[in-house]
């Protein structure tokens, strides 16, 4: 029986043949639990460092990043008015500025785990930006703080973007705590329904989706974006050519 669960384990981070001591979970299995457990809560309460990764951006050659905040003061505020945390912080977004309406508009957004940004938000960029048509104009990437996806929609409309890309920390789970989604909306402005974005969701190799898979969807929907002249529903539906099953988790959700 053990040798069964074994194999089984490889396939999946979930908690599969834990086993029982009498009619409780092992001590082992309690104190994994309760470890992972203690992850998540720190993912969802670290703060972001923003100088270091302000620092990264300046290496994509993409002009100087701006930080901003959101409404919400504090991570209590945050976690207690999610409708903060999609608004910006009085009068920041007015002081972003692009030479031109742009056609994509970056944002990076601590969202509910600041270590899936640090880790994993530039080397996304890396990967994606090679794929890019050479014309693609790319504003100055925006670090935002205490932010949700929505914050984007703010950023995206104060630079004239035709594409916002909102690179978010994704709510911890007991099998993960750097998850990073990647969210695309077309036409940003504030008040876009969640149907009208794109999702690129679990993105954390090795465990998870890896940068260069990700780059390849996030760039075709790019693609189909333009082609369709929207985002959401209408793309996922048809617009994207199909990648090959399992490589991809592309969804419509917040």
């Amino acid at each position: 029986m053990s040798d069964f669960w074994s194999l089984l384990r490889t396939t999946t981070p979930a908690r599969i043949g834990l086993g029982r001591a009498g009619t409780a979970l092992t001590t082992r299995a309690v104190l994994e639990a309760g470890a992972a457990h203690a992850l998540a809560r720190d993912a969802v309460h670290l703060p972001l460092d923003v100088e270091p990764l302000l620092e990264e951006l300046r290496g994509l050659g993409l002009g100087e990043p701006a930080a901003i905040a959101s409404a919400a003061p504090d991570r209590a505020t945050y976690l207690t008015r999610p409708d903060l945390g999609r608004t910006p912080a009085p009068g920041v977004v007015d002081e972003l500025h692009s030479p031109g309406q742009c056609d994509l508009a970056v944002v990076l957004a601590d969202g509910l785990s600041a270590a899936a940004v640090t880790t994993h938000a530039v080397p996304l960029l890396r990967s994606l930006l090679p794929l890019l048509d050479a014309a693609t104009a790319v504003a100055a990437p925006v670090v935002a703080t205490q932010a949700r996806v929505a914050l984007g929609d703010h950023v995206g409309a104060a630079l004239g973007a035709r594409l916002v890309l909102v690179l978010i920390g994704e709510r911890p789970g007991l099998s993960s705590s750097d998850s990073l989604g990647a969210y695309l909306t077309w036409q940003p402005r504030p008040g876009r329904l969640d149907s009208e974005r794109n999702c690129v969701s679990n993105i954390r190799p090795p465990a998870g989706l890896d940068h260069d898979t990700a780059a390849r969807t996030l760039a075709a929907l790019m693609a189909g974006a333009r082609h369709l002249g929207a985002t959401g529903v209408g793309l996922k539906a048809g617009a994207l050519e199909r990648p090959a099953i399992g490589e991809t988790q592309i969804g419509t959700h917040i």
